[in-house]
């Protein structure tokens, strides 16, 4: 039997820009896809196609996508949203992910990986783009500095690093780099199912379940 597509809303005011990822999704015939201009048409279409993804932008008119995530989770409950963006802001970040954003990619992200990030998040994985890994820590760090709540709730780990073995420590250091499963199987000469194994391993024993949270604790813990 064939997996059901995946219901994708495009959410950009950009016209050109909108219409260019849309026609750049649909060539996968796994991917079904709707589009909206700004944070109210994207509610009404959310809550009328109820998407699995919504790719949302975070400057909008009126509304910016941070601040419409509330809106957008109660419009399509069991849409991931994953910020698509060209901001760099660790601000714009640490709030995105604090709303309950799945992931936060830039603009500059090429075709075949945004297709792969999307399918990653439809796995339950978080996505960060790499470029933005060393500000999700520093935001992390600022807010820990100064709230007692971390930005990710899920962060905080209840079993030690000390319950990681030797490889396992090894791969979380590339997570928490930014590097992807391929990457690392590369740098020691392992296969990629192989990463995947011991990453299960990883957010299992940290009792966590994302890479981007593994990665928080891997540099809140001194590992990098």
């Amino acid at each position: 039997m064939l997996a059901a597509p995946i219901r994708i809303l495009v959410v950009d005011d950009h016209t050109l820009l909108r219409r260019g990822l849309m026609a750049l999704l649909a060539r996968d015939p796994s991917m079904v896809v709707g589009d909206a201009a700004d944070a109210g048409q994207a509610q009404r279409k959310a809550i009328e196609l109820q998407p699995d993804l919504i790719l949302l932008d975070n400057h909008l008119p009126g509304v910016n996508g941070v601040d419409a995530l509330p809106d957008l989770r109660e419009a399509a409950p069991k849409a991931r949203i994953l910020m698509l963006t060209v901001s760099e802001d660790e601000q714009d970040l640490s709030a995105a992910l604090r709303a309950g954003a799945a992931g936060y990619l830039l603009k500059t992200i090429d075709g075949d990986a945004l297709t792969l990030a999307i399918q990653n998040t439809m796995r339950g994985d978080s996505v960060v783009a790499p470029e933005m890994t060393s500000k999700l820590v520093s935001a992390y760090r600022d807010a820990s500095n100064h709230e007692p709540a971390l930005i990710v709730s899920a962060a905080e780990p209840k079993t030690p690093l000390s319950s990681l073995s030797p490889r396992e420590r090894e791969i979380l250091r590339g997570i928490a780099s930014g590097a992807s499963n391929k990457e690392i199987a590369r740098e020691y000469n392992i296969a990629e199912t192989t990463v995947k194994i011991h990453v299960q391993h990883i957010l299992r024993k940290l009792d966590v379940s994302s890479r981007v949270h593994a990665a928080v604790i891997a540099t809140e813990l001194g590992l990098l």
